[in-house]
């Protein structure tokens, strides 16, 4: 098991809590005697714990916040807008306003429904998406906790959302909800599939499922090694979030609002919340994954090199939603089982190939391995585009004019007038 002390989040604060002489404490400088008196160790254990977790859910709250402002701004920017600006400098204050308009709405809930499930849904939509932050390292010996098993955890973690989207239509009662909620559940399982297939290169480059293990493995960003993984795993992630261009769930134009119809209040907040935490939580998997996590160059902290990789995923997200119209459902399925199901096999096999020729490769070999693989990537995104592509019509195009030829017989009738 990882030892706890090699978070220096956990490390600090329990060292300043506790009166134990422990070597960690006394090696680190950071014994001064404690705050609490001896004996109460498992009493400083436990306020540790509540202090990391308390500061790590408002981190992600104000983050949120930030998110919402900065993608609003973005879009303004992408469409010719200025974008929120009313409600403090440069619209900062936006958000919160926001925020604040939600919590004193009233909280409508329809007769039909079942208020046990209909209340639980929000619920069970957010917690996956604060549990995810739990295994995320942002910078070095920065985490809440190292496990073994991590990027399976949030594989899993991540899983979840399907029942809280379906608890969401049941317990509303409504069949527009009932609608999204098979297309999202549809969806959701046909991506996930190609996301956990492309991340099977990462775990035999670094040979372990631990995101600090796989941070550490990375002396050449995955993304450089593993470019059509990163791009069937950014792409499958962005379908996962239900965000533009894959947003079919919440198509407005069909579907009213999709399983959140029926919401009001702090309900479609906790909705709201959900859905921009777990974007924010995405791009930290990103960014450990395949972005090389918190290394970089010194003198700048590995928090705050982190924090940047996280915000330039986050742009390409945002950027992608301003460039792209939302596809029909049979397009993003289609996208799912004959494109992206595909181009996770080639580079899984591509990957293995690789690997016997170098088991354990240098950071030279990752270079060839890297040159290698971006040649297939390339020539796999071209050919798949040529195939799954809108076909050229050159009659609907202009460039030939359909050979019809009319009869008399054929031609339509001219009015002749009438009246009296």
């Amino acid at each position: 098991m990882p030892d706890p002390f090699d978070s220096i989040l956990y490390q600090y604060v329990y060292c300043t809590l506790s009166s134990t002489d422990d070597v960690a404490c006394v090696g680190s400088g950071l014994f001064g005697g404690g705050l609490l008196p001896g004996g109460l160790e498992w009493l400083a254990y436990v306020l540790t714990a509540v202090t990391i977790v308390a500061v790590l859910i408002n981190a992600i709250l104000g983050g949120v916040l930030m998110m919402i402002w900065g993608e609003r701004r973005l879009l303004g920017r992408f469409q010719g807008r200025t974008g929120p600006n009313r409600w403090g400098p440069f619209g900062l204050l936006t958000p919160i306003a926001d925020a604040v308009k939600t919590m004193f709405k009233e909280d409508v809930m329809p007769t039909v429904s079942d208020r046990l499930v209909f209340t639980a849904a929000p619920i069970l939509m957010l917690f996956p998406a604060l549990l995810i932050y739990a295994v995320l390292p942002f910078g070095a010996g920065t985490w809440l906790a190292d496990i073994n098993v991590a990027l399976l955890f949030i594989i899993a973690i991540g899983g979840a959302n399907v029942l809280a989207i379906v608890a969401a239509a049941l317990g509303s009662g409504n069949r527009y909800a009932m609608f999204s909620a098979m297309r999202s559940v549809a969806m959701l399982i046909s991506y996930e599939i190609p996301l956990v297939i492309s991340l099977i290169g990462v775990l035999m480059l670094s040979g372990s499922l631990s995101l600090v293990a796989i941070v550490n493995a990375q002396t050449l960003p995955f993304f450089i090694v593993q470019p059509l993984g990163f791009f069937v795993f950014l792409v499958a992630s962005m379908a996962e979030l239900n965000r533009t261009p894959f947003d079919v769930a919440e198509a407005e134009s069909e579907i009213v609002a999709g399983y959140m119809t029926d919401y009001s209040s702090m309900k479609f907040g906790l909705f709201f919340l959900s859905e921009f935490a777990a974007t924010i939580a995405t791009s930290g998997v990103i960014t450990a994954v395949f972005l090389g996590g918190w290394h970089g160059f010194d003198p700048i902290p590995s928090q705050i090199w982190f924090i940047g990789k996280m915000v330039a995923v986050l742009a390409v997200i945002v950027w992608i939603r301003a460039s792209w119209p939302r596809l029909r459902i049979d397009q993003i399925m289609n996208f799912a089982w004959k494109a992206l199901f595909e181009l996770t096999l080639i580079n899984l096999v591509v990957s293995g190939i690789l690997l016997l020729i170098w088991p354990s490769p240098s950071t030279t070999e990752l270079w060839y391995m890297a040159g290698i693989n971006w040649v297939v990537f390339l020539a796999s995104i071209y050919i798949f585009g040529k195939v799954l592509g809108p076909k050229h019509d050159p009659v609907k195009a202009g460039n030939i004019q359909p050979d019809v030829t009319l009869s008399d017989s054929d031609a339509p009738a001219l009015p002749t007038g009438g009246g009296d």
